[in-house]
């Protein structure tokens, strides 16, 4: 008995015991999973992939066969409508949400294009929906050549299937890098076969071959069972005498050019017609097998092509009837062997095939088009566009490299060019977009506004050139606002605007007060040169203490159409709202779109949203989710050689280090941040680092170096220009400066911040501001106003660290004037935020405080509020000493449930032990009682 006839299937397979049963093993297992078949060309991954196929078949699942086409390896999504194509109708059955995820990527619907998570949850949901009635198993051959952004979605949903009664089955080549290189799903090692068994297979086929030939024929195959079934063929008619260089080509030519050479003798044996239809549907992706499940109108059909299913380079689908190469490197031959003119010609003829499919129809014009066409151009800069919509920044890429070629005119042709260039370096392709700016320079020009704005880009992200950056982009914008100027037009155009916008992110980055007055002076000359956006940036980025007022509800309007802007134009709006401190209205989108764009897309734009959704992370107090995100930013940063990227996410973590207690993990931060960025006067950074450092020594209670830290940033009493910290660590100088007897400095401080009028520019700034009035008035009465104008915020709870701060000082100075009891109901809230945030510095000081009223040793109320009302419950019957089957038998609950709930509860009361239930609970019920009293 061969092959998988003993698991019941009939079709015979020579050799493969051990990979045939693990395939057994997969497809018979209870729990879906994934399996990745990787192998040279040739070597019978696909074969083994029917096999599986036909086995799960007969074990009842559904089976649906997708194929990665090389033609379509840059369209976004195409693979995965392949495989979802026969499941989205059961979509109508999912939630509204799930529906919208699937629209936005295959109906065309507008709105913002799904990161791989969100999608891939779409997936699962789909799959498990559509699973319910029958086990599913996904078919994938050539995954290598599967778009990216499909093959993301595939490795997620890889990862999770088990447990579900889905499996994916993925074969892959070793010659060719892919997705699933990385994908981290287990993988079967698919090699050439044994001496044994190519011999059986020879012997199989061909049994009346001469000893000479099987010889030659075993020695080239090397047990690469497609080479011991093509071989063969090739020396039917041919001389024995022939040396064996003639017969079968020269020695160290690769096994698969050298099987592309043979089935190339069968192809032009073929007519010209059925050539011309194996290379339509060779350049289309048509023929790959998918059974019942093809996606029907998306690709090209072969017609008429039987002379070449005679010839073995052709098989027919058993289902459809429709005509299917019998493996990859037949397409690849059928291409190969064409002309430039005839596979411009099939070119042609297919985008005229998918007229309606924009992205499809821009990749034949594309391959078509040798002279300049501006309609063509056009095409392709609308495509490019629909795909940086869909998360395909690199495709986008490729379209507007091209288009700028078919170009018309020197004018387009730099236009696009440039643009390719803007986007592959928020792709994180800084070396490419010089190349591609360079190729715009005209004959012995040595840069163009474009070069100066590539290099700059460079120079700033991967070396933290603040310094000659701002020279070169200064004097760019100089020369265009002049030659604007003198032709007489008032309209800014796009090179302009994105110079003006690169000068005052450089002007950000230096947090230098001449290198900003520079800036603005440079664009007051500019007149209407200066976009509105431009200016909203210019004033919020650069000091939003005297330029930020009355910019916060055109940038929370702004986040209402975020979906319509482009990836960077959101981080800009972003980086503005983080500077008036409503970042929260954005992040909602950041996170949408973020996976999508680090995976497929803009790159260096999702590092960037990363931080920014790290410091809204820090801000509301989710810091064990902003400890991830900034250490996935700082990975990213360093893997792509952005060094000013990677210093950033550095001191963002070494603020959220210095806000933990974490005091030894911020200072080395803070010294790496420091060494690294002051040396290049990266002001804005410096001041980041200075930041932390007087966070962590507030934490530790070492208030004179806080203090230390924070002049560094701003003396007392003002707010020094430029200097965006300045603002945002008013409360540390003012704390610092009470508790080493700075008193007057403190005041003054505080009162600075009421006279710039910084509860007018950002809801954050008000709340501080309150609170270092009311912690600095020397007046009860003012003191008292100042605290309930913080805590009534209507903003206060989005900043809980700081509320807490500002509870905390204003219950101390209340246990010293009111007395331990009316104390209590400032503290305990502090104490409770301050727990919860993981602040460990700051919470023992408000437990300490609240000690100091002569409150009893306690619980953590915040475990205690933890406890379901079915954890209560038990544990209060526990505590009146009930047994496990008691409290099962009052509660309809199992001793064994009753055991598990109890195990969970004794650690959130802070006990080992049953017999501590009763005076824990006791503590806790005295102390609320008392809180309820005092309020």
């Amino acid at each position: 008995m061969t092959g998988l006839q003993r698991w019941g299937v009939t079709t015979a397979m020579v050799g493969r015991e051990d990979e045939q049963a693990e395939l057994v093993a997969f497809v018979k297992s209870a729990t879906g999973q994934a399996l990745v078949l990787r192998g040279e060309t040739g070597v019978g991954k696909s074969s083994l992939l029917s096999h599986a196929a036909a086995l799960a078949e007969q074990e009842g699942h559904a089976v649906i066969r997708a194929a990665g086409v090389e033609a379509e390896s840059e369209l976004p999504y195409a693979g995965l409508h392949q495989f979802l194509h026969p499941l989205l109708a059961d979509a109508a059955r999912l939630d509204d949400g799930t529906r919208a995820v699937f629209d936005a990527v295959f109906g065309g619907m507008q709105g913002d294009p799904p990161s791989v998570m969100t999608l891939g949850i779409a997936v699962l949901s789909l799959l498990s929906l559509s699973a319910a009635q029958r086990p599913l198993l996904l078919v994938l051959d050539d995954g290598q050549w599967l778009d990216d952004s499909s093959a993301d979605v595939c490795g997620f949903v890889g990862r999770r299937l088990a447990g579900g009664p889905a499996k994916m089955l993925v074969t892959v080549r070793t010659d060719l890098t892919s997705r699933f290189d990385t994908a981290a799903l287990p993988e079967l090692p698919i090699t050439a076969l044994t001496d044994e068994d190519a011999a059986h297979l020879l012997d199989h086929r061909y049994p009346e071959l001469s000893r000479r030939v099987r010889r030659i024929v075993l020695e080239q195959a090397q047990g690469n069972p497609l080479a011991l079934v093509e071989l063969p063929a090739h020396f039917a008619g041919r001389s024995s005498d022939l040396p064996v260089e003639d017969l079968i080509g020269q020695h160290g030519v690769p096994l698969p050019r050298r099987l592309q050479r043979l089935f190339g003798t069968r192809i032009a044996a073929l007519d010209e017609r059925v050539r011309t239809e194996l290379l339509m549907g060779a350049l289309d992706g048509a023929g790959t097998p998918s059974g019942t499940d093809a996606v029907p109108g998306t690709r090209y059909g072969m017609r008429d092509a039987d002379p070449a299913v005679a010839a073995g380079l052709l098989d027919i689908e058993v289902v459809t009837g429709d005509f299917v190469f019998r493996h990859p490197l037949v397409r690849s031959a059928v291409v190969r062997m064409a002309t430039p003119n005839q596979r411009r010609a099939a070119h042609l003829a297919l985008a005229q095939v998918h007229r309606e499919n924009l992205e499809r129809r821009a990749t034949h014009l594309a391959a078509a088009t040798v002279d300049p066409d501006e309609d063509v151009a056009d095409i392709l800069e609308t495509a490019a566009e629909s795909a940086t919509r869909r998360g395909g920044a690199l495709a986008a890429v490729a379209w507007l490299t091209r288009a700028a070629e078919l170009s018309e005119n020197h004018a387009d042709r730099s236009r696009r060019l440039t643009d390719a260039a803007f986007v592959a370096g928020h792709a994180a392709r800084l070396g490419q977009a010089h190349r591609l700016v360079q190729a715009d320079l005209a004959p012995g020009s040595t840069e163009s506004p474009a070069s100066v704005l590539a290099a700059a880009y460079r120079a700033l992200y991967q070396e933290g050139d603040v310094r000659s950056t701002h020279r070169q982009v200064s004097a760019a914008i100089e020369k265009l606002r002049d030659a604007r100027t003198a032709a007489g037009s008032a309209e800014p155009e796009e090179v302009l605007t994105r110079l003006v916008i690169l000068l005052l992110a450089i002007s950000q980055f230096s947090g230098d007060r001449a290198v900003w007055e520079s800036t603005h002076e440079l664009l007051a000359s500019m007149g209407d040169l200066v976009t509105q956006h431009s200016r909203l940036y210019r004033d919020t980025w650069s000091d939003v203490t005297r330029h930020g007022a009355g910019w916060a509800e055109p940038v929370r309007q702004a986040a209402a159409n975020l979906s319509e802007l482009e990836p960077w134009a959101v981080t800009r709006f972003g980086a503005a709202a983080y500077h008036l401190d409503i970042l929260s209205h954005y992040r909602p989108h950041l996170q949408r779109v973020v996976d999508r764009e680090l995976e497929t897309g803009a790159v260096a734009t999702g590092m960037v949203m990363l931080h920014q959704i790290m410091l809204d992370q820090l801000a509301v107090g989710e810091w064990a989710q902003a400890e991830d995100t900034g250490q996935r930013g700082l990975d990213l940063a360093t893997e792509h050689g952005h060094h000013l990227f990677a210093a950033q996410s550095r001191a963002y973590l070494a603020q959220l280090a210095g806000l933990r207690g974490q005091v030894g993990r911020a200072r080395d931060l803070q010294a790496e941040v420091d060494a690294w960025a002051r040396p290049r006067g990266l002001g804005f950074l410096t001041q980041v680092a200075d930041a932390a450092g007087a966070t962590a020594a507030l934490s530790s209670g070492d208030y004179e170096t806080a203090y230390l830290y924070a002049i560094g940033i701003t003396q007392p009493g003002t707010f020094r220009p430029y200097a965006y910290q300045a603002s945002r660590t008013l409360l540390d100088l003012v704390e610092a400066a009470q508790h080493t007897g700075r008193v007057e400095q403190a005041r003054a401080h505080a009162l600075a911040a009421r006279d710039a009028g910084l509860p007018n520019v950002s809801p954050r700034l008000g709340l501080i501001t309150y609170g270092a009035l009311a912690m600095t008035s020397e007046d009860e009465r003012e003191a008292a106003e100042m605290f309930t104008r913080a805590e009534s915020h209507p903003d206060a709870a989005r900043f809980p660290f700081e509320l807490a701060r500002i509870r905390l000082a204003h219950g101390i100075r209340v246990r010293h004037v009111q007395g331990p009891a009316t104390a209590r109901q400032y503290l305990v809230p502090a104490a409770e935020a301050f727990e919860r945030l993981g602040a460990t510095g700051w919470t023992e000081r408000a437990r300490a405080e609240l000690r100091a009223t002569g409150a009893p040793p306690r619980v953590s109320t915040l475990n205690l509020a933890s406890l379901t009302w079915q954890e209560r419950r038990i544990a209060d019957l526990a505590a009146g000493g009930l047994t496990n089957k008691e409290i099962g038998e009052r509660m309809h609950l199992s001793p064994r449930t009753v055991s598990s709930h109890l195990y969970r509860i004794f650690p959130k009361l802070g006990i080992t032990a049953r017999a501590a239930l009763r005076d824990a609970l006791s503590r806790t019920d005295a102390l609320s009682r008392t809180d309820v009293a005092q309020v």
